[in-house]
């Protein structure tokens, strides 16, 4: 009997006892199987691991919907309900995790009775294990477990104050200037004679890029980079003593290197020096690239000594304008969001031989919520839902968040996409980000068809996870594939030229915003080693040393930074991704992005394996070798 997709609540009144009835039995279902493994029975390793892996089904799909609807539920109650049960999964995960009697149970199991991919499981379950102190004397495991419930209840306040913060700034109409039309009709004047400007990311990244007012653009930038401050200031030093105290238990010297011991880069000294890599690979263009835009600011103003952090997206777009012809606020009119969204799964309908059937029947959690079944052929693989536009209480980033894990003849995957998109016209950029995390949405349907929950969907090294999804983004530039879904408000699709400038336009700046990742990355990875008294100066002088824009003073970007609560020490990933993306990208022919043969095996080989086997291997199948920086090195200077 084919397996069914999780049944949602049809009203409001019944998210409390789906999500507490949910997770409960889940847990309850796993204490089970923990009490039958160590009931003293003997079996087979592979009855062993079959036992845990229906346990495990039931948990990861319950921390799924409770990390989900913690974010995104409009009902204050359902998400502090699902934080509380958050909390409790992790709790039961770290019980288990230091149970000595239930390890030994494992450690015994004689894994060449197993075939390759159960013995793998089993290493995973075991080094698990002892990531969890099982080896630990009593003192030091109840300390962990103190330090886990603690990190998992400052990690949800933390986000939780960024997701909660919205602020606002009113400003005068005028200060719009330069604004497109539709996005001023959307701000109307108040009664106060004044226009109001939020945090939300429809509101703040267009006023970055195009108003015309400096005074006003710094205003909003600050408004937006001091979010959750001062809140989430002494939670962060919290959530990183915490976390070094957690390593050094463990027995590692730091938090970075507990937490790439599972990674592909291995070691936390590599993630500085990977940072130091890319830095000096984009230096010198980076550079070249500001300089050019200082002399186009310093036109406007003489007395403009640095690029800030509330000037880069608006100068850029300017020299886009002017020196390449390329006009980000005129190319929306191509993007309204309805169209983009139908393109986008047709898209990668086609690419990955799939489609999509939209679900309306189908309860969700906010009418703005869309469903849709993933089918291939007739057979149904999965279910996803798009939940992409903000809302009062609801996360304020761009992610993919599970739903249900799948697991063959157990369970299908269901994934939910979560944004936070304007419903009209999108910039470009926009479009490449949807795009990107659609990306991780398919890799969670397709790679769900696994026998082992330890491997199925995202379930890679997460240093790897990033590069399926930015991959994706190149299916956003191709001039042929945007004509098929972005046309005007005549039905005129845009023009190939305008694509291949924008195009173009697209390679200046690249080289600066490497670097500002590698300050993102620094941030990250250095907060964690070095857990510094003073965080805003720590990260005033990682901005000088390796981003090339000037941040505004006054101004507390790591309260915000919501990747610190769930990246961790490990921001540099998304540009460890990037190089394998780009030499993902080097199989494809980019003048037929939907060659059938190549798009398969890139679906069957990576996509649809999930985390059965170390992502080098996957990858490694694919190309036909090792990967290799040449195809980021191509890339970064310009070569695409």
């Amino acid at each position: 009997m084919p397996a069914e997709p999780l049944t949602l609540p049809h009203t409001s009144s019944d998210w409390n006892p789906f999500i507490a009835d949910g997770a409960d039995s889940a847990l309850d279902a796993a204490r089970d199987v923990v009490a039958l493994l160590t009931d003293g029975t003997s079996r087979t390793p592979l009855a062993v691991l079959e036992l845990w892996n229906d346990a495990d089904a039931r948990v990861a799909t319950a921390s799924g919907f409770t990390s989900l609807f913690a974010e995104v539920h409009p009902d204050a109650s359902v998400r502090e309900l699902a934080e509380v049960k958050t909390q409790e999964i992790t709790a039961f995960l770290t019980e288990r995790g230091q149970n000595r009697e239930l390890y030994n149970v494992f450690a015994v199991l004689d894994a060449s009775e197993l075939d390759a991919e159960a013995a793998r499981l089993l290493n995973h379950v075991l080094r698990d294990f002892t990531r969890s102190g099982v080896d630990r004397d009593d003192a030091t495991r109840a300390r962990l477990t103190e330090i886990s419930e603690r990190s998992t209840i400052v990690a949800q306040e933390f986000s939780r104050n960024i997701r909660d913060d919205v602020r606002t700034l009113r400003l005068r109409p005028e200060q719009l200037d330069g604004l497109p039309d539709d996005y001023r009709d959307e701000h109307g004047v108040g009664d106060d004679g004044l226009v109001a400007i939020t945090t939300d990311y429809p509101d703040t990244v267009p006023f970055l890029t195009f108003a015309t007012d400096r005074e006003a653009r710094h205003a909003v930038s600050r408004q937006f980079n001091n979010r959750a401050w001062p809140a989430n200031d002494q939670l962060l030093h919290e959530l990183l003593d915490l976390r070094a105290e957690q390593a050094t238990l463990l027995g590692y010297d730091s938090w970075p290197d507990f937490d790439t011991e599972v990674k592909m880069i291995g070691s936390g000294d590599a993630i500085g020096e990977f940072i130091e890599r890319i830095s000096d690979l984009a230096g010198e263009s980076g550079r070249a690239e500001v300089q050019t835009l200082l002399k186009r600011a310093q036109q406007d103003d003489p007395t403009i000594t640095a690029i800030t952090v509330g000037d880069g997206a608006y100068y850029t777009e300017l020299v886009r304008r002017e020196q390449f012809g390329v006009d980000a606020g005129a190319v929306r009119r191509f993007f309204d969001f309805d169209r983009v969204r139908a393109g986008l799964l047709e898209v990668t309908g086609r690419l990955f031989g799939i489609s999509y059937r939209e679900r309306p029947d189908v309860p969700r959690w906010s009418d703005d919520v869309t469903c849709y079944d993933v089918l291939r052929g007739d057979e149904r693989i999965g279910r996803i839902y798009l939940d992409l536009h903000p809302r009062e209480g609801k996360y304020k980033h761009a992610a993919q968040f599970d739903l249900a894990t799948g697991v063959s003849g157990m369970q299908l995957p269901e994934g939910t996409l979560v944004c936070n998109f304007p419903r009209g016209l999108m910039e470009h950029s926009q479009v490449v980000t949807l795009f990107h995390e659609f990306g991780h949405l398919v890799h969670h349907v397709l790679g769900g068809n696994q026998r082992w929950v330890r491997f199925s969907g995202v379930a890679t090294e997460w240093d790897f996870v990033e590069a399926p999804s930015q991959m994706l983004e190149e299916w956003a530039w191709d001039a042929d594939i945007l004509r098929s879904f972005a046309v005007d408000a005549d039905g005129v699709p845009i023009p190939a030229d305008l694509v291949a400038r924008m195009r173009t336009a697209e390679d200046f700046g690249r080289a600066q915003r490497v670097r500002t990742q590698m300050h993102y990355a620094a941030v990250s990875y250095r907060l964690h080693r070095e857990r510094p008294v003073d965080h805003d100066a720590a990260v005033a002088e990682l901005a000088r040393r390796y981003s090339l824009i000037t941040p505004l003073s006054d101004t507390h970007f790591q309260a915000a930074f919501g990747h610190l609560e769930g990246y961790g020490s490990g921001y540099y990933t998304y540009m460890w991704s990037l190089v394998i993306a780009k030499d993902l990208f080097s199989a494809f022919d980019p003048q037929n992005l939907f060659d059938a043969e190549v798009a398969a095996r890139y679906r069957d080989e990576i996509l649809a394996r999930g985390g059965s086997a170390d992502a080098a291997d996957l990858v490694a199948a694919f190309l036909g070798r090792p990967y290799s920086f040449d195809a980021f090195g191509r890339w970064l200077e310009g070569d695409n």
